[in-house]
């Protein structure tokens, strides 16, 4: 949400936890914010740290190796150092990871689903982040059994991202896959506006872009992460430890379309996608 500040990452809530805020694209891009409320925050010494996102976790996990911390919508918590593995995390971090790489196999499917005619998709991915790497190796794996290209197109600034969209979206039958990280989130505006310049249908890694304005979005529904976090949040303040407590991927997704973009772009939306949205903006 915009208008907050870096703080809704990291907010402490009471003795007990402390629980991060809403999602806020500058928040996302503002390292030196959140390191600063990230020290902020360990040093009241509250008894449960539960962050939101990556970033905010590795800042954390410099500020204190013993407040136990519950994060949500990490991608790579192994690949990133805050866990040794999945099933004995084996130090003060736990949690739930946004999504499994495999999840770049649907976002592909679904966008072939939605437009039979695609041959080429430009995948964004954060030069930040090294999920990207791994999601765009999914997704070209699986390209060719689907007759489509798959090209990587980094996002490390607004200039960048738009020169790329435009020469890519110069031959036709073109979509776009976003993935994840603080870059995407940071241009989410800029993103949805290109692809409906460009004639582009997109799928997204979550609902606030479809929000926005753009066509569809597969990915972790957060409702459902913050619900088991708090569960991990009680077993802790009752005495187990996070390194005891395994790191779990998500157990609910969440399809959201956008019809008046999928109108837009003169998609015919298959009732197949139709019945398997959980949500339908119209």
């Amino acid at each position: 949400m915009s208008g907050h500040s870096s703080r809704d990452w990291l907010c402490r809530v009471g003795r007990s936890a402390a629980i991060s805020g809403s999602i806020s694209a500058g928040a996302t891009a503002n390292a030196a914010e959140i390191r600063r409320h990230a020290a902020e925050l360990a040093a009241v010494t509250p008894d449960v740290i539960v962050p939101h996102g990556t970033a905010p976790v590795g800042w954390l996990l410099q500020a204190t190796r013993s407040t136990p911390i519950v994060f949500v919508a990490v991608s790579d918590p192994i690949g990133f150092g805050f866990v040794a593995s999945l099933a004995r995390p084996g130090g003060n971090a736990t949690g739930f990871m946004s999504y499994e790489f495999s999840i770049g196999v649907k976002w592909l499917e679904l966008l072939k689903q939605i437009a039979p005619s695609l041959a080429r998709v430009a995948v964004l991915r954060d030069p930040t982040q090294g999920s990207g790497s791994n999601f765009f190796a999914v997704i070209q794996a699986v390209a060719p059994l689907l007759r489509v290209e798959a090209v990587p197109v980094n996002t490390p600034n607004a200039d960048e991202i738009e020169r790329a969209l435009a020469a890519f979206a110069q031959p036709p039958n073109g979509g776009l896959i976003v993935t994840g990280g603080p870059a995407s989130r940071l241009h989410r505006d800029l993103i949805v506006a290109l692809a409906a310049r460009h004639k582009l249908p997109a799928v997204y890694f979550e609902r606030s872009f479809v929000a926005a304005g753009g066509l569809i979005s597969y990915g972790t529904d957060y409702v459902e992460q913050y619900r088991q976090a708090a569960g991990y949040v009680d077993r802790i303040l009752k005495g187990e430890k996070p390194a005891d407590l395994p790191v779990q991927t998500p157990v609910k997704y969440e399809t959201v379309l956008n019809t008046k973009t999928a109108k837009a772009l003169g998609l015919n939306v298959p009732p197949t996608v139709l019945a398997r949205a959980d949500e339908v903006i119209e």
